[in-house]
């Protein structure tokens, strides 16, 4: 870094400066370091006003470009696994129903069981906090660097049929099987396609301890049968899947009665307030 002229006072001259830094902006997004050019400017100032050594100044931009690119892979990622929404598990109200583990779960949100190959499987009445954690876990996974796949188990089905009809279930297939983690929600809340219990049995026995799968459901695993449609697809299914899965019931309240409740009682209530289990 060129030591910046001064003034007669003293103080860096920006009109000196600006011209030689604008260009070195330019070369960098010519290189593709958008991190550091969107910073230059405000870090030559930092550089500058603490007499930072060249190795410094250096380091403070490529910590912005790293940080950059962490960032616009966990957009493409987010984007990619199809999230409806972005939650936490910071934000879920966990005093709501305080019987959920939440010990345990705090323990899944380290992501701890992709690289294992696992299973998680979420059972619960709708509103006690499924979809919320399940949500949660796909978004750690993403920040973690893993990539996955949400989609309801209705959803899912539809985009197999569909991939067959239309020549394309091969790429889906590898697609599903090659994602970190597949998140699967709601199965058992709508009827689903007569090739369903078939399709998912592939997608699950391509997975078998090679990728990890989230699913959510309000039934139990002995109506899974009855929700296929083919008790023997269930039985292989969850034979798979149970294998290396762990099971979390919830239960207790909804919260999304208690919210609507509580709206109804107070219109005008900030809406700014802690997420609720969904």
């Amino acid at each position: 870094m060129t030591t910046p002229p001064k003034t007669t006072n003293g103080t860096t001259s920006m009109t000196t400066l600006a011209p030689a830094t604008h260009e070195l902006e330019r070369q960098l997004r010519t290189l593709s370091l958008s991190g550091m050019a969107q910073t230059l400017l405000a870090r030559n100032q930092e550089a500058i006003s603490h007499h930072l050594a060249y190795t410094e100044f250096l380091e403070l931009l490529v910590s912005d470009e790293l940080a950059r690119r962490r960032d616009r892979l966990f957009t493409r990622r987010l984007k990619a696994a199809r999230v409806p929404q972005i939650k936490t598990l910071e934000n879920f109200d966990w005093s709501f129903n305080p019987q959920i583990p939440k010990a345990l779960i705090l323990d899944l949100g380290t992501v701890r069981f992709i690289p294992e190959h696992g299973g998680l499987l979420l059972l619960g009445p709708p509103g006690t906090g499924k979809s919320h954690i399940a949500l949660s876990l796909t978004v750690a996974a993403i920040q973690a660097g893993y990539t996955a796949l949400y989609r309801s188990a209705f959803d899912l089905a539809q985009d197999l049929a569909e991939a067959e009809a239309t020549g394309t279930r091969p790429d889906l297939i590898r697609k599903l099987t090659r994602v970190d983690l597949l998140v699967i929600e709601d199965l058992g809340m709508r009827r689903l396609p007569p090739t369903a219990a078939e399709d998912l049995l592939e997608v699950f026995t391509r997975r078998y301890e090679s990728g990890a799968i989230l699913i959510s459901s309000n039934r139990p695993v002995e109506d899974w049968g009855q929700v296929l449609s083919d008790t023997a697809a269930a039985g292989a299914l969850l034979d798979r899947f149970l294998h290396h899965a762990e099971i979390i019931r919830l239960q207790g309240r909804s919260w999304r009665l208690h919210d609507r409740q509580q709206r109804r009682r107070s219109p005008g209530a900030d809406a700014d307030h802690t997420d609720g289990p969904l």
